[in-house]
């Protein structure tokens, strides 16, 4: 009866601990914090001496004591073992656990931490059991306990077992919490590269003497603090030099934060740049960080800032000459360490003349001015740009396409593009989605383009001209497509290599000349 009863309180006992192991263990994604957490339950609740998880090295093959209850750090130290040393060594080994009924009655007992002093007493109990992660052994888990005849040593092996298992899946889970957390730095480590590499100076597309004094200035500025007004028609490639500064400066790995003063309405502007505390206005129930928060130690960028209110304004010069603002509805000061990039189309100086921008807030921005020439005056880039978008629309598209006609050439240089590099790209774009060979050809361009100038036809030529004009036009490009073969010209054009050459005959064209 007095067995049963001790037996009795003994289960509540474990049911008690495995109760507040499983709370501890969900309780931090700390597992080595956890696990200690662990071992001093076993002591306090069941009376477990000297707690101790010992893991496999995989790289090194030797277990190691990775927490512990109830030793120092000195005897931490001098827990090593190889696989099949001592009882710990062969516990991993075998997969099996092993009990000690008297330590200091067995051989095999190492004692390699030397922190029993009583082994003569030859009254404590030594219990050790293998941590799993399903079929894989990673470690095992140990304890020593005084010797007690009245509790059966396999009840010690069964709660450990159990406990052990516990251990193990937590073990995993943190394993593949940092497995993932590691595949996520790895990520973004290679996103980071690749937006370096995506928005180098270097890539940007362009040979003239025009973005070759640009390149100069962004290299210039790059590594500085300095605030950077970019100038420019709309269309221009403000933001990618924006994004070029801000991945060539000190400040690569903080955040790029980019808002459009044009594309937010007149009173949202304030609080999407300062952000809002809750009940500030009506529909503010939560607080909200704005974009210079959001920045914090990286780079803002505020395209358009000649749109910003009057008011705004007042609040922007403020900040770029304290470094602080607060909140909507807030009385917190707030500290911030952003470096500003505005850019603009407008013309800011008539804009100061006028009273609608603030001269004070003009300087401030206009430290470091970089101007972006409009397309129309660097046309020695348009075919280079024009490429780079074939390129690129054509991978996006799964076509082939090889190269632009030399009247679609003409057309693009004649073209005076009101909206210069972003107009080219989405010319290019429709050209693609039009083309069903591998050559753009004039007739692949918009309307705009499309002019009798640019088709070299004069308004009153006839048919037979107009005619002419185009076949000539497409033997030429079939003859470059093909380096002057005639045959594959022929292919090209659905016709025979007779009607070719006598064509080719007729419009003066010479196969030899299109011959490497």
């Amino acid at each position: 009866m007095i067995e049963k009863n001790i037996l009795l309180k003994r289960k509540v006992k474990e049911l008690t601990a495995l109760y507040e192991i499983s709370q501890t263990l969900s309780m931090s994604l700390d597992i080595e914090k956890s696990i200690y957490g662990v071992l001093e339950k076993l002591d306090d609740l069941l009376g477990m001496k000297r707690c101790t998880i010992t893991l496999l090295n995989p790289r090194t093959g030797e277990l190691l004591i990775e927490a512990a209850y109830g030793l120092t750090e000195a005897e931490k130290k001098r827990g090593k073992y190889k696989i099949g040393e001592g009882i710990t060594g062969r516990v991993v080994q075998t997969g099996r656990s092993a009990v000690v009924p008297k330590i200091g009655e067995d051989p095999l007992f190492l004692n390699k931490t030397r922190s029993r002093k009583d082994l003569d007493k030859k009254d404590i109990s030594f219990i050790c059991v293998p941590i799993k992660i399903g079929k894989e052994i990673i470690g095992a888990l140990s304890a020593d306990k005084v010797f007690d005849p009245q509790i059966p040593l396999e009840e010690d092996v069964r709660f450990l077992s159990i406990a052990a298992s516990i251990i193990g899946q937590s073990v995993k889970m943190q394993q593949l919490i940092q497995a993932e957390k590691d595949k996520l730095i790895e990520e973004n480590k290679t996103l980071r590269q690749e937006l370096t590499e995506k928005y180098s100076f270097k890539n940007i597309v362009g040979k003239s003497n025009r973005m070759k004094e640009v390149y100069e200035m962004i290299a210039r500025v790059a590594k500085s603090d300095a605030t950077v007004l970019v100038r420019g028609e709309s269309g221009t490639g403000k933001e990618l030099v924006a994004h070029a500064i801000h991945y060539n400066s000190l400040r690569t790995k903080r955040p790029f934060v980019k808002v459009n003063m044009a594309a937010l309405p007149e009173n949202l502007v304030e609080s999407e740049l300062f952000g809002y505390e809750r009940g500030a206005f009506t529909g503010a129930f939560d607080r909200k960080i704005g974009r210079f928060e959001m920045a914090e130690g990286g780079t803002l960028f505020l395209d358009e800032i000649g749109d910003l209110t009057p008011a705004t304004q007042v609040k922007l010069l403020r900040v770029i000459q304290e470094r602080e603002f607060e909140r909507l509805g807030g009385i917190e000061t707030i500290k911030c360490n952003v470096r500003l990039i505005a850019a603009t189309s407008t013309n800011l100086e008539e804009s100061v003349k006028k009273g609608r921008f603030r001269e004070d807030l003009y300087y401030r921005l206009n430290v470091f001015p970089i101007y972006l020439p409009p397309l129309r005056e660097r046309k020695d880039d348009i075919l280079l740009i024009a490429e780079h978008f074939l390129a690129k629309y054509s991978s996006a598209n799964h076509k082939t396409i090889k190269r632009i006609s030399t009247p679609a050439i003409d057309a693009f240089m004649s073209y005076h593009w009101p909206g210069n590099v972003r107009e080219l790209e989405n010319t290019i774009e429709r050209a693609v989605l039009m083309c069903e060979g591998e050559v753009i050809f004039a007739h692949n361009l918009p309307p705009t383009l499309q002019t009798p100038q640019t088709s070299k036809t004069q308004i009153g030529d006839s048919l037979e001209a107009l005619v002419g004009n185009f076949e000539k036009d497409l033997i030429v490009d079939a003859l470059k497509s093909t380096k002057g073969n005639k045959s594959r010209s022929a292919t090209m054009l659905k016709t025979t290599e007779r009607v070719l050459g006598y064509k080719a005959e007729k419009y003066g064209i010479d196969f030899k000349k299109f011959r490497p």
